[in-house]
């Protein structure tokens, strides 16, 4: 069964009333794609990677990979692991003219279509098309209409469908009712739930938009609609889902057809949030920087028993992995100096412990990968006491215990990526 058509008995599902829906994994580290994969391995479920347009772009992205790049990395991980490819799907997130938005339209339209034939020539299976952000040549004080974001997106379908290999059918969801990927950039006092009246109106507005471009038949493949359930998370603050207040917006979904919800910024709601945002036709559910957190948290831990098992410094030094994060993010600060603000002391603990986590940017440089190199070997060069590791990662102390995971530092890190995960079953 191919990717495509798991997602669309998936909607399907949702549409009949089922509390059906799929965990979004929005990453390119290797170590949260190959946890991801082990547990859909382990559950019998699909595992849905998805690769942002900064991440991975026809220029290389902050990853070094285009599209093609990136769908082979992640099939290599897949066979390390023994997930069936049949299981594997790909998709591709805010794709358009995001990263290129401070130039003239023509221009930053040209790059936008440019990726997303890179992606829909690669088999990309599900492509979210994101127009929605103001150009260049918009005027930067008036809201973006509507009707030229539906436009702007008919066009980029236009040029995925022109570059899909024969045979492939890649699924499209639209709208873009979020901030930016990665999480909010102020602390905010609430989360307005899209309206009703709003989510119809743009629905019309693709449709439209769509069939004036002859794309009648990817009009059918069009499976969900962007919103903004009230949900979101920033620096210290984490919007829990309230499905009295989404209700209006549920509803209205349920009437159009073939089409369900898709939230994104889902990282660090409760089981139950997510439970009910399933039952309530939001089938799509995004996940990214609380995976990072979870590797990045329990690597952190894993320092602290570093130093309790090595009271004196190991052959070939202690992983200093913490400080070496910290040192590499000061010397490099484009991917968070915007973000983090405020007095130094909590700016520095931003880099550390923000919900944004923005620290992810930097966990492939290569000094850090050496450092987690070094931590994995220093931990693994000798037993660690289980009472040990019950002090700062208790839940993997529990596994062991129970002897259903294994003692590797490796194994125990991505258990912490693995139990953000199984909130989303």
């Amino acid at each position: 069964m191919s990717g495509s058509v798991i997602l669309r008995e998936l909607a399907a599902a949702s549409k009949a009333g089922q509390p059906a829906g799929i965990c979004s994994v929005c990453s390119a580290n290797e170590y949260v794609i190959e946890a991801a994969m082990e547990d859909a391995l382990a559950s019998g479920g699909a595992c849905l990677i998805e690769a942002t347009a900064n991440q991975v772009n026809q220029f290389g992205g902050y990853t070094g990979m285009v599209p093609a790049d990136f769908v082979r990395f992640c099939k290599e991980i897949a066979s390390r692991v023994g997930l069936d490819e049949e299981r594997l799907i790909f998709g591709g997130d805010h794709l358009g003219p995001l990263v290129w938005c401070a130039e003239e339209e023509a221009a930053a339209m040209e790059k936008a279509e440019e990726l997303v034939r890179a992606y829909a020539a690669a088999g990309i299976q599900k492509i979210h098309i994101d127009a929605s952000m103001r150009l260049g040549s918009d005027d930067p004080h008036a809201p973006l209409d509507p009707a030229v974001v539906a436009r702007r997106a008919a066009r980029l379908c236009r040029a995925a469908e022109e570059a899909r290999p024969e045979g492939e059918l890649p699924l499209y969801v639209v709208g873009s009712e979020v901030p930016i990927p990665g999480g909010a950039t102020e602390t905010e006092d609430g989360i307005s739930v899209t309206r009703s009246e709003d989510l119809r109106h743009e629905y019309e507005l693709f449709k439209s938009a769509f069939l004036r471009r002859g794309l009648d038949d990817a009009w059918t493949r069009v499976i969900a609609v962007v919103v903004q359930p009230g949900v979101e998370f920033g620096d210290d603050q984490v919007f829990l889902y309230n499905r009295s207040n989404a209700a209006e917006l549920v509803a209205c979904a349920r009437t159009l057809d073939g089409i369900v919800l898709e939230g994104h910024s889902t990282d660090y709601q409760p089981a139950q949030a997510l439970r009910e945002m399933r039952e309530d036709g939001i089938a799509i559910l995004k996940v990214g920087p609380a995976l990072t957190y979870a590797f990045r948290d329990a690597l952190f831990a894993l320092e602290r028993i570093e130093r309790e098992m090595h009271p004196c410094a190991p052959t070939g030094g202690y992983s200093d992995f913490s400080a070496i994060l910290d040192r590499v993010m000061c010397q490099n600060p484009g991917n968070w100096t915007k973000h983090y603000r405020g007095e130094p002391y909590k700016v520095s603990l931003m880099r550390k412990y923000s919900f944004s986590d923005r620290s992810r940017y930097y966990l492939d440089n290569g000094e850090v990968q050496e450092a987690i190199r070094r931590l994995f070997r220093n931990f693994n060069a000798a037993p660690c006491p289980t009472g040990l590791l019950a002090q700062y990662l208790p839940r993997q102390a529990e596994a062991i215990i129970a002897g259903t995971l294994d003692t590797a530092a490796e194994a125990i890190v991505k258990e912490n990526i693995k139990y953000v995960l199984r909130s989303y079953r």
